[in-house]
């Protein structure tokens, strides 16, 4: 007897097996990548560093590696060896590739890669690049991120040539070296890092405008971070269409370029080994020059070994605060500072929304940035505690070495090649920490996020 198809079909399905459910994929959360997307390059910049064509004259330690690979991916900037007499050309292009690297962001130095390639960008991706960069949205990323590139390159060929031309014609390097010289400075600057090719960093050229200006002009547009670079390159003429995030950027980078140049003046004006030596010209452009980097470049033209506690604990704050946010800078961001001082206008004025210039502040942001400020402050208080356990530094001087590392500075007293490896450890993590965010690595530890369903009755303590 023949059975219709229908009943064949079902009779068919009834005796084959049951099939297995498919697996369920594990999603990453963009935190989580980006936090393995940095260990990867740290790791893999390690393991280039280590081989023989990247080293002079002895092999480095496991430490040496990498701390310099943290350092430059961090663009930080700090150093456990003589940058230009330990490694070799081919260890400074590594060094330089890992500060380029580092600079844009690993996911979004991947993502333009991929553009570039396949011209297509997946929705994971997009998330994941989105989140590093601080995005608002992924619609327009493809875009923004070319721009990024494209303004990069510009900045940081400006300054290459302005660099070569003094190196060459004012300082008899050979072409060749006067180039790369150029080269390596300038994308150093621009993204922040701080690393020199030349021993005793900038030192040698502390009263040369045609050096230390187009280095300085670099760091401060790197620091400002890329969403303003975007919007002045469209609206530059137009003030009315910034937003708050170029606002406050704008006008805290001035207030505090124009307040740590002001305080280095003021401390070490008459100091015989900092601005003493050096006649009234050279002297402000050298405290404007640290006022600069001190906002996480790392390069120093003067000896912060030399300056006075009070000058330390000065820039310690500046470089805590840091410049802008989604850029090469670190720090704890001119905007969450911002955020925090409109906070606290409005309640000694008694208001009960936050304004600033011109607009109404989201209330999110207030926990955001006290969330923010908190964990740094965990951070460098942590990371301090553990340095004078391990070591006899004086703790002004470890208090620097810390806050230099978690802001991702580079600036140092001349202690971070003195110091235990396990010191030299706490940096790196540290680092790692700044350049990042402390709030994106609690957020990648993170088992899972729980959204709660319900709320629990309100009530208010005793505060102050």
């Amino acid at each position: 007897m023949t059975l219709p198809p229908l009943r064949r079909n079902l009779l068919r399905s009834a005796r084959r097996p049951a099939s297995r459910p498919a697996p369920r994929r594990s999603h990453r959360k963009p935190a989580q990548v980006i936090v393995l997307g940095f260990l990867a390059a740290i790791v893999a910049g390690t393991a280039l560093l280590m081989l023989p064509v990247s080293y002079q004259d002895r092999a480095p330690t496991l430490t040496e590696a990498a701390f310099t690979t943290t350092s430059a991916i961090t663009v930080t900037g700090l150093a456990v060896v003589d940058t230009p007499e330990f490694w070799t050309i081919f260890g400074q292009l590594v060094i330089l590739v890992l500060i380029k690297v580092g600079g844009l962001g690993v996911m979004t130095f991947a993502t333009v890669l991929g553009l570039l390639i396949s011209r297509r960008l997946g929705l994971s991706r997009r998330l994941e690049t989105a989140a590093e960069a601080r995005a608002e949205g992924i619609g327009d990323l493809s875009r923004i991120l070319l721009g990024i590139v494209k303004v990069s390159a510009v900045i940081e060929s400006a300054g290459a040539v302005l660099l070569f031309l003094r190196f060459w014609l004012g300082h008899g390097l050979d072409v060749g070296t006067a180039a790369w010289h150029g080269v390596f400075h300038a994308v150093s600057a621009f993204n922040n890092a701080g690393f020199a090719l030349y021993s005793a960093n900038l030192m040698d050229f502390v009263d040369d405008p045609f050096i230390c200006l187009p280095i300085a002009g670099c760091i401060i547009l790197g620091g400002i971070g890329f969403p303003v670079l975007v919007q002045l390159r469209r609206h530059w003429r137009l003030p009315h269409r910034w937003t708050m995030n170029t606002r406050l950027v704008l006008l805290g980078s001035a207030l505090l370029l124009a307040g740590g140049t002001a305080m280095y003046l003021i401390l070490e004006w008459s100091n015989p080994k900092t601005l003493g030596p050096l006649d009234p010209a050279a002297r402000v452009l050298a405290a404007f020059f640290q006022s600069v980097t001190t906002r996480t470049a790392g390069f120093n033209s003067l000896d912060f070994g030399q300056m006075d506690p009070i000058t330390l604990l000065g820039t310690d704050v500046l470089m805590f605060i840091g410049a802008g946010p989604a850029g090469t800078a670190g720090g704890l961001k001119i905007t969450t500072f911002g955020v925090l001082f409109f906070i606290m206008l409005t309640e000694l004025r008694g208001q009960a929304a936050v304004n600033v210039m011109g607009r109404r502040l989201a209330r999110s942001a207030h926990r955001e940035a006290i969330t923010v400020v908190l964990l740094s402050v965990a951070a460098v208080t942590v990371g301090t505690a553990v340095l004078m356990g391990l070591s006899e530094e004086t703790s002004d001087r470890l208090l620097f070495e810390a806050v230099s590392a978690f802001a991702t500075v580079g600036l140092s007293t001349g202690i971070t090649a003195t110091l235990p490896e396990a010191g030299q450890w706490v940096l790196m993590v540290l680092m790692f920490l700044g350049r990042i965010g402390p709030a994106t690595v609690a957020g990648a530890l993170a088992l899972r996020e729980r959204q709660l369903l319900y709320e629990l009755p309100k009530e208010r303590p005793l505060l102050g």
